[in-house]
Protein backbone atom coordinates (compact mmCIF):
# COMPACT_ATOMS: atom_id res chain seq x y z
CA UNK A 1 0.00 0.00 0.00
CA UNK A 2 1.51 3.81 -0.81
CA UNK A 3 0.81 6.60 -1.41
CA UNK A 4 0.66 7.96 -5.61
CA UNK A 5 1.96 11.71 -5.20
CA UNK A 6 1.20 14.86 -7.41
CA UNK A 7 3.16 17.73 -8.08
CA UNK A 8 3.25 20.99 -9.31
CA UNK A 9 5.45 23.07 -11.64
CA UNK A 10 7.56 25.70 -9.95
CA UNK A 11 8.39 28.15 -13.64
CA UNK A 12 7.69 26.43 -16.95
CA UNK A 13 9.81 27.67 -19.91
CA UNK A 14 9.03 26.46 -23.32
CA UNK A 15 12.09 26.58 -24.83
CA UNK A 16 12.27 25.71 -28.31
CA UNK A 17 10.16 23.05 -30.80
CA UNK A 18 12.29 19.88 -31.68
CA UNK A 19 12.27 18.00 -35.31
CA UNK A 20 9.91 15.01 -33.93
CA UNK A 21 7.09 18.16 -32.48
CA UNK A 22 7.32 18.07 -29.15
CA UNK A 23 9.04 20.94 -27.10
CA UNK A 24 12.16 21.59 -24.77
CA UNK A 25 11.32 22.68 -21.51
CA UNK A 26 12.85 24.34 -18.23
CA UNK A 27 11.15 23.61 -15.48
CA UNK A 28 11.11 22.24 -11.57
CA UNK A 29 8.73 19.85 -10.58
CA UNK A 30 7.89 19.96 -6.30
CA UNK A 31 6.62 16.48 -5.32
CA UNK A 32 3.03 17.47 -3.02
CA UNK A 33 1.64 15.35 -0.21
CA UNK A 34 -1.43 15.42 -2.28
CA UNK A 35 -2.30 11.89 -3.26
CA UNK A 36 -3.76 8.56 -4.58
CA UNK A 37 -3.40 5.58 -2.28
CA UNK A 38 -2.59 2.17 -4.08
CA UNK A 39 -3.10 -1.32 -3.05
CA UNK A 40 -1.19 -3.83 -4.91
CA UNK A 41 -0.20 -7.71 -4.54
CA UNK A 42 0.97 -10.25 -6.43
CA UNK A 43 -0.71 -12.27 -9.04
CA UNK A 44 0.20 -15.48 -10.33
CA UNK A 45 0.32 -13.71 -13.72
CA UNK A 46 -1.59 -10.68 -15.42
CA UNK A 47 -2.85 -7.54 -14.15
CA UNK A 48 -5.75 -6.74 -12.36
CA UNK A 49 -7.14 -3.50 -12.08
CA UNK A 50 -10.13 -1.92 -9.77
CA UNK A 51 -10.61 1.54 -8.76
CA UNK A 52 -13.44 3.95 -7.31
CA UNK A 53 -13.54 5.93 -10.43
CA UNK A 54 -15.44 4.99 -13.32
CA UNK A 55 -13.35 6.75 -15.96
CA UNK A 56 -10.35 4.26 -15.37
CA UNK A 57 -10.83 0.69 -16.56
CA UNK A 58 -8.53 -2.04 -17.19
CA UNK A 59 -7.65 -1.06 -21.10
CA UNK A 60 -4.35 -0.46 -22.12
CA UNK A 61 -4.87 2.79 -22.43
CA UNK A 62 -4.91 2.87 -18.55
CA UNK A 63 -0.98 4.00 -17.14
CA UNK A 64 -1.14 1.39 -14.71
CA UNK A 65 -1.68 -1.15 -17.03
CA UNK A 66 0.94 0.36 -19.28
CA UNK A 67 3.53 0.02 -16.55
CA UNK A 68 2.92 -3.10 -15.52
CA UNK A 69 3.10 -3.98 -19.11
CA UNK A 70 6.70 -2.68 -19.66
CA UNK A 71 8.20 -3.74 -16.25
CA UNK A 72 6.71 -7.66 -17.71
CA UNK A 73 8.66 -7.28 -20.79
CA UNK A 74 11.87 -6.01 -18.84
CA UNK A 75 11.67 -8.38 -16.49
CA UNK A 76 9.47 -11.39 -17.15
CA UNK A 77 7.57 -11.13 -14.10
CA UNK A 78 4.52 -12.97 -12.65
CA UNK A 79 1.16 -10.69 -12.17
CA UNK A 80 -0.18 -7.99 -10.02
CA UNK A 81 -3.41 -7.20 -8.66
CA UNK A 82 -3.78 -3.46 -8.86
CA UNK A 83 -6.48 -1.15 -6.54
CA UNK A 84 -6.69 2.53 -7.09
CA UNK A 85 -8.19 5.26 -4.88
CA UNK A 86 -8.35 8.10 -6.77
CA UNK A 87 -7.83 11.40 -5.30
CA UNK A 88 -5.98 13.43 -7.80
CA UNK A 89 -8.21 14.85 -10.82
CA UNK A 90 -7.51 13.89 -14.00
CA UNK A 91 -6.76 16.31 -16.09
CA UNK A 92 -5.39 19.21 -13.50
CA UNK A 93 -1.93 19.65 -14.13
CA UNK A 94 -0.69 17.66 -10.88
CA UNK A 95 0.31 14.19 -12.32
CA UNK A 96 -1.58 12.19 -11.50
CA UNK A 97 -1.90 9.37 -14.34
CA UNK A 98 1.99 9.79 -14.46
CA UNK A 99 2.63 9.56 -10.69
CA UNK A 100 0.40 6.03 -10.43
CA UNK A 101 2.35 4.78 -13.47
CA UNK A 102 5.53 5.37 -11.62
CA UNK A 103 4.38 4.03 -8.42
CA UNK A 104 3.20 0.67 -9.80
CA UNK A 105 6.79 0.13 -11.43
CA UNK A 106 8.69 1.05 -7.72
CA UNK A 107 5.52 -1.31 -5.99
CA UNK A 108 6.66 -3.95 -8.59
CA UNK A 109 10.65 -3.49 -8.30
CA UNK A 110 9.85 -4.12 -4.65
CA UNK A 111 7.37 -6.79 -4.61
CA UNK A 112 9.46 -9.02 -7.06
CA UNK A 113 13.04 -7.99 -5.43
CA UNK A 114 14.29 -6.74 -8.76
CA UNK A 115 16.95 -4.32 -7.06
CA UNK A 116 16.93 -2.34 -10.50
CA UNK A 117 18.45 0.96 -10.03
CA UNK A 118 16.59 4.31 -9.79
CA UNK A 119 18.14 5.18 -13.49
CA UNK A 120 16.83 1.46 -15.17
CA UNK A 121 13.27 2.18 -13.79
CA UNK A 122 13.49 6.24 -14.86
CA UNK A 123 14.50 4.83 -18.29
CA UNK A 124 11.75 2.24 -18.17
CA UNK A 125 9.26 4.91 -17.28
CA UNK A 126 10.18 7.74 -20.15
CA UNK A 127 8.61 5.16 -22.03
CA UNK A 128 4.78 6.30 -20.54
CA UNK A 129 5.31 9.96 -20.46
CA UNK A 130 7.33 12.95 -20.17
CA UNK A 131 5.82 13.23 -16.22
CA UNK A 132 6.51 9.87 -15.67
CA UNK A 133 10.46 9.68 -14.83
CA UNK A 134 10.30 12.60 -11.79
CA UNK A 135 8.00 10.38 -9.56
CA UNK A 136 10.40 7.67 -9.41
CA UNK A 137 12.79 9.83 -7.01
CA UNK A 138 10.59 12.47 -6.41
CA UNK A 139 11.15 15.16 -4.44
CA UNK A 140 12.59 18.52 -6.06
CA UNK A 141 13.88 18.08 -9.39
CA UNK A 142 15.05 20.81 -12.55
CA UNK A 143 13.54 18.94 -15.63
CA UNK A 144 14.82 19.66 -19.34
CA UNK A 145 14.26 18.89 -22.66
CA UNK A 146 10.55 16.73 -22.65
CA UNK A 147 11.02 16.98 -19.17
CA UNK A 148 13.09 13.86 -18.65
CA UNK A 149 16.05 15.17 -18.50
CA UNK A 150 16.71 15.54 -14.63
CA UNK A 151 18.89 16.82 -11.98
CA UNK A 152 17.98 17.10 -8.09
CA UNK A 153 17.48 19.99 -6.10
CA UNK A 154 18.39 19.63 -2.62
CA UNK A 155 16.08 22.57 -1.51
CA UNK A 156 12.39 22.12 -1.24
CA UNK A 157 10.01 25.00 -0.72
CA UNK A 158 8.76 24.96 2.55
CA UNK A 159 5.48 26.23 3.02
CA UNK A 160 1.42 25.62 2.38
CA UNK A 161 0.48 24.61 -1.29
CA UNK A 162 -3.54 25.61 -1.97
CA UNK A 163 -4.22 23.33 -4.93
CA UNK A 164 -6.94 25.63 -7.13
CA UNK A 165 -8.91 23.01 -9.69
CA UNK A 166 -11.88 24.86 -11.97
CA UNK A 167 -14.35 22.68 -13.27
CA UNK A 168 -12.46 22.61 -16.82
CA UNK A 169 -9.65 21.06 -18.62
CA UNK A 170 -6.54 22.31 -20.44
CA UNK A 171 -5.72 20.02 -23.57
CA UNK A 172 -1.65 20.04 -23.30
CA UNK A 173 -1.71 19.49 -26.65
CA UNK A 174 -3.38 22.84 -27.73
CA UNK A 175 -1.67 25.08 -25.42
CA UNK A 176 1.74 23.35 -27.21
CA UNK A 177 0.29 24.80 -30.16
CA UNK A 178 -0.46 27.89 -29.45
CA UNK A 179 3.20 28.31 -28.36
CA UNK A 180 4.17 29.36 -31.89
CA UNK A 181 3.92 32.99 -30.90
CA UNK A 182 5.92 33.11 -27.69
CA UNK A 183 8.67 31.16 -29.07
CA UNK A 184 9.26 33.89 -32.02
CA UNK A 185 9.58 36.70 -29.20
CA UNK A 186 12.73 36.45 -28.30
CA UNK A 187 13.30 36.12 -24.08
CA UNK A 188 16.26 35.77 -21.51
CA UNK A 189 16.56 32.51 -20.31
CA UNK A 190 16.43 31.86 -16.11
CA UNK A 191 18.56 29.08 -14.45
CA UNK A 192 15.81 27.66 -12.63
CA UNK A 193 18.21 25.50 -10.24
CA UNK A 194 20.68 28.58 -9.00
CA UNK A 195 17.70 30.53 -8.12
CA UNK A 196 15.99 27.75 -6.41
CA UNK A 197 19.38 27.54 -4.33
CA UNK A 198 19.61 30.90 -3.01
CA UNK A 199 18.80 31.91 0.49
CA UNK A 200 15.44 33.51 -0.68
CA UNK A 201 14.08 32.15 -4.01
CA UNK A 202 12.96 35.13 -6.52
CA UNK A 203 9.90 33.93 -7.16
CA UNK A 204 9.13 36.72 -9.54
CA UNK A 205 11.51 35.08 -11.65
CA UNK A 206 9.82 31.57 -11.96
CA UNK A 207 7.18 32.66 -14.89
CA UNK A 208 5.04 29.86 -16.62
CA UNK A 209 4.85 30.52 -20.14
CA UNK A 210 1.24 28.80 -20.33
CA UNK A 211 -0.30 31.40 -18.38
CA UNK A 212 0.18 33.80 -21.63
CA UNK A 213 -1.23 31.24 -24.03
CA UNK A 214 -3.96 30.05 -21.33
CA UNK A 215 -5.50 32.94 -19.62
CA UNK A 216 -7.04 35.14 -22.87
CA UNK A 217 -8.99 31.95 -23.78
CA UNK A 218 -9.57 31.21 -19.46
CA UNK A 219 -9.89 34.54 -17.60
CA UNK A 220 -10.87 32.55 -15.03
CA UNK A 221 -7.70 31.44 -14.55
CA UNK A 222 -6.47 34.77 -14.02
CA UNK A 223 -9.38 35.68 -11.66
CA UNK A 224 -8.44 33.01 -8.72
CA UNK A 225 -4.73 33.93 -9.05
CA UNK A 226 -6.26 37.25 -8.39
CA UNK A 227 -7.85 36.18 -5.26
CA UNK A 228 -5.24 34.27 -3.83
CA UNK A 229 -2.98 37.03 -4.19
CA UNK A 230 -5.07 38.85 -2.03
CA UNK A 231 -4.65 36.76 0.64
CA UNK A 232 -0.77 37.12 1.06
CA UNK A 233 0.42 34.39 -0.93
CA UNK A 234 3.93 34.84 -2.15
CA UNK A 235 3.51 32.86 -5.13
CA UNK A 236 0.89 31.61 -7.66
CA UNK A 237 1.01 30.13 -11.01
CA UNK A 238 -0.32 27.09 -13.32
CA UNK A 239 0.64 23.62 -12.53
CA UNK A 240 2.14 22.80 -16.34
CA UNK A 241 -0.73 23.79 -18.32
CA UNK A 242 -3.59 23.43 -15.63
CA UNK A 243 -5.87 23.66 -15.29
CA UNK A 244 -5.01 24.06 -11.45
CA UNK A 245 -3.43 26.99 -9.83
CA UNK A 246 -1.58 26.69 -6.89
CA UNK A 247 -0.42 29.41 -4.49
CA UNK A 248 2.57 29.42 -1.81
CA UNK A 249 1.44 30.53 1.63
CA UNK A 250 4.16 30.90 4.86
CA UNK A 251 1.27 30.68 6.77
CA UNK A 252 -1.41 28.31 7.29
CA UNK A 253 -3.82 30.50 8.92
CA UNK A 254 -3.54 32.81 5.28
CA UNK A 255 -3.87 29.43 3.30
CA UNK A 256 -6.94 28.48 5.63
CA UNK A 257 -8.81 32.05 4.83
CA UNK A 258 -8.03 31.78 0.72
CA UNK A 259 -9.98 28.29 1.09
CA UNK A 260 -12.68 29.60 2.64
CA UNK A 261 -13.26 32.01 0.27
CA UNK A 262 -12.20 30.08 -3.10
CA UNK A 263 -14.12 26.43 -1.91
CA UNK A 264 -17.37 28.40 -2.96
CA UNK A 265 -16.55 28.08 -6.41
CA UNK A 266 -14.15 25.72 -7.01
CA UNK A 267 -12.37 22.34 -5.73
CA UNK A 268 -9.66 23.31 -3.40
CA UNK A 269 -7.08 21.37 -1.37
CA UNK A 270 -4.22 22.39 1.26
CA UNK A 271 -0.99 20.86 1.47
CA UNK A 272 2.72 20.38 1.94
CA UNK A 273 6.28 19.62 -0.10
Amino acid sequence: KLKSKSKVNIGLRIINKRKDGFHNIHTVFQELDFHDILTISKLSSGCSFSSNVDWLDDSSDNLCIKAYNLMNENYDIGGISIGLNKMIPPGSGLGGGSSNAASIIKAINELYELKASYSDLEKISSQIGADVPFFIRGGVQLGEGLGTKLTQIKKKINGFFMLVIPDFQINTSWAYSKSKILLEKPSKAVNFKYQMEKKHIPFELFENDFESIICPSYPEIGVIKDELQAYNACYTSLSGSGSTVYAIFNEKADAKSAELQLSKSHITFITTP
